[in-house]
């Protein structure tokens, strides 16, 4: 009989690995083939999730939920109309300008290599930047046949990128209103024993997940620019967006985007991308140390470096978006598996540690 179970636990371990691998690979080949509409679906559902807070407290002031919904996507198509017209152009203005002051910043900093190649020469030292050189040449050639190729592209991009937006709002009006339907029909797909689990851990997951970071985003960009046109760094605006937002991809965003910003400066300039880095750093520790706890809680049995692997499998199977996702996905899972053992049905654990609205069970 033991060697009977043990048989089994060795076949099921055995097996799970290959079955897991099956499973990734079938995942990034689908996602290959609906990357668009699965990425419009995907950015609508987080809008419909965030939208989903402030519907609730209207509907709590005895408003229709049709009504909560017009209202609050009225206000959202207002503040990103108010954004479009003010925030937009100054960041594609500057944006334009660094990716035109990319190519003299790389030549100067390969000036720099060249004088620091002399100096050590002078004093015989063994330091030979001859192939560092080249290689900052031949990323200078492809830089600028890189810009000059999509330059062509730029008005079609952004009326994809504007049409895009549309579907996005149009769908997350859509499942503000009916996606209760949906969301239930799918739900009722699975055993009895997950549905309610899995309903409650992955509302709580996304929906709570991606409010916080989008507000430590905020934070980020909000406290680092004026602290960056204090410090007189170019692009001041541009770089503290960019460092908010990689804040929306957990744990390894903030050091991404500080890092990406800090070399860019310093090619440039090395000691303003000394105070850019320390800058960054020293409010990035504010908000994970008084901030974060707060919002997030605490990622309960959720170890660091399953959430590692999360994030690499996330990217490898549906890239940005997948980076964006694999946190609450992982987060949903391990609280589905904590309920089904848990002693009741509908006692989970979530990754973020947060109040639960029973009546809060739309999308």
């Amino acid at each position: 009989m033991r060697r009977s179970a043990s048989l089994q636990s060795l076949l099921f371990y055995g097996l799970s690995g290959p079955i897991v691998a099956l499973n990734v690979w079938l995942l990034s080949v689908l996602f290959g083939y609906f990357q668009h509409p699965i990425t419009i679906l995907s950015f609508a559902a987080i809008l419909a999730f965030l939208l989903n807070y402030p519907v609730k407290l209207f509907e709590q002031a005895r408003i229709s939920r049709t009504q909560a919904v017009i209202i609050v996507l009225l206000f959202t198509l207002t503040l990103f109309g108010i954004l479009g017209v003010t925030l937009v152009p100054m960041v594609i203005d500057q944006t334009i300008q660094l990716l035109n002051k990319i190519p003299n910043w790389l030549t100067s900093s390969q000036a720099n290599l060249v004088q620091l190649e002399a100096f050590a020469q002078q004093r015989r030292l063994p330091i030979d930047l001859r192939v560092l050189s080249n290689q900052i040449n031949a990323s200078i050639q492809n830089f600028v046949q890189h810009l000059a190729s999509g330059a062509v592209g730029v008005a079609g991009t952004l009326l994809s990128g504007l049409l895009n937006f549309v579907l996005v709002v149009v769908l997350a009006f859509y499942m503000l209103l009916y996606g209760d339907r949906v969301w239930y029909g799918l739900i009722n797909l699975l055993p009895s024993k997950f549905r309610i689990p899995f309903a409650k851990s992955l509302h709580l997951n996304f929906q709570n997940f991606f409010l916080s970071q989008i507000l430590l985003g905020l934070f980020m960009v909000v406290v680092l620019t004026p602290i960056f046109l204090i410090l007189k760094v170019p692009f001041a605006l541009l770089f503290a967006i960019l460092i908010g937002i990689s804040e929306l991809i957990p744990f390894i965003g903030a050091a991404l985007g500080i890092g990406t910003v800090t070399l860019l400066v310093l090619l440039q300039n090395w000691w303003l991308a000394v105070q850019v880095a320390l800058a960054a750093i020293f409010m990035q520790q504010i908000k994970d140390n008084l901030l974060a706890p707060r919002l997030l809680g605490n990622f309960i049995g959720l170890n660091p470096i399953w959430i590692f692997v999360a994030i690499l499998m996330g990217y490898e199977i549906a890239g940005l978006l997948g980076t964006l996702v694999a946190v609450p996905i992982a987060g949903t899972i391990k609280g589905t598996f904590d309920a089904i053992k848990g002693s009741k049905q509908g006692d989970f654990m979530s990754t973020v540690t947060i109040p639960h609205d029973p009546e809060n069970s739309s999308l």
